[in-house]
């Protein structure tokens, strides 16, 4: 499947413009195909204000958020690729998410097997939960 995280950034960013907050994105600088101003990149991170008063021709897209801005009065065109999108969050009172590093949110939730590996016998079921005598419940007044 696709990464849901470009659907929940747009869906956030809709969601921080509604309730007229001011959406910045905290982005990875360090992530191939970031292309950011570098000399506001601190720890190898830098945050971006992505309003429409801010920014000119954003697009949220599956593979990268990108935007026209000015920074230090320099025109610069900001590509973030999508994985390099730690977080979206109101800079008014920081509602939002923080997304997981890409490396483990690009992990399979669960291991394929090969069907050669699949035992024939099917598994034995647990035995269902034995009820030993009175339920222990107290009526509290």
């Amino acid at each position: 499947m696709t990464s849901s995280r470009p659907y929940i950034a747009r869906s956030l960013y809709e969601w921080i413009l509604d309730n007229d907050c001011t959406p910045y994105i905290l982005v990875d600088a360090e992530r191939p195909g970031a292309e950011v101003p570098r000399e506001y990149v601190r720890d190898g991170q830098i945050v971006l204000n992505i309003s429409p008063t801010a920014v000119r021709a954003l697009v949220i897209d599956n593979d990268a958020v990108t935007f026209d801005g000015r920074f230090g009065g320099e025109a610069l065109t900001i590509t973030v690729p999508i994985d390099a999108l730690m977080a979206i969050y109101a800079r008014e009172n920081g509602q939002g998410m923080v997304f997981e590093v890409a490396s483990e949110a690009d992990a399979p939730l669960f291991e394929e097997v090969d069907s050669d590996e699949v035992s024939s016998e099917s598994p034995i079921p647990p035995k269902p939960p034995t009820r030993g005598g009175r339920p222990n419940l107290k009526v509290v007044k």
